[in-house]
């Protein structure tokens, strides 16, 4: 074989162990979503948070607590911010019966608009309905008055 063809070749089985190993980890996700019976439930601490009237330019941080109610592992499969925004970090192991896990989200105000906000953070697990979970995060973003600061 010539260059081009080792090339090719090696190239090939780099892509391939990629793939397996992507497969894997969306293997035990289907696993679990296709069999009812690895279904448990979710008890959230609080599903909406006020973070109350923040200036222009503050980072805000909130943080949402769940507890595994039922008596199977639970999984948080999917958790995506409502908007670029907001950042979002989470239990990613699976959450023993009993046990509470957690989204945090890290909300930008420079990209977003002066006044009231209600931003969202939506959750996909393995629960016995099935559905998705939305939380929700609402406050007011007050814009500094630049001469307030000059006097």
């Amino acid at each position: 074989m010539n260059k081009i063809s080792y090339f090719i070749l090696g190239f090939g089985l780099i892509i391939s162990g990629c793939n397996q190993s992507a497969n894997n980890s969306s293997g035990e996700v289907a696993s679990v979503m296709k069999d009812s019976s690895k279904f448990t439930t979710i008890k959230w601490q609080d599903s909406i948070v006020d973070f109350g009237t923040r200036k222009m330019g503050d980072i805000v941080n909130v943080t949402f607590l769940c507890t595994n109610t039922g008596n199977k592992p639970l999984y948080l499969f999917e958790v995506r911010p409502g908007c670029g925004c907001t950042l979002v970090d989470y239990t990613k192991e699976p959450i023993q019966p009993g046990k509470q896990g957690k989204i945090d989200a890290r909300f930008d105000t420079n990209k977003a608009h002066p006044g009231t906000v209600h931003k969202s953070v939506y959750v996909h697990s393995n629960t016995s309905n099935n559905s998705p979970s939305y939380l929700t995060f609402t406050g007011t973003i007050a814009v500094l008055d630049s001469t307030a600061a000059h006097k």
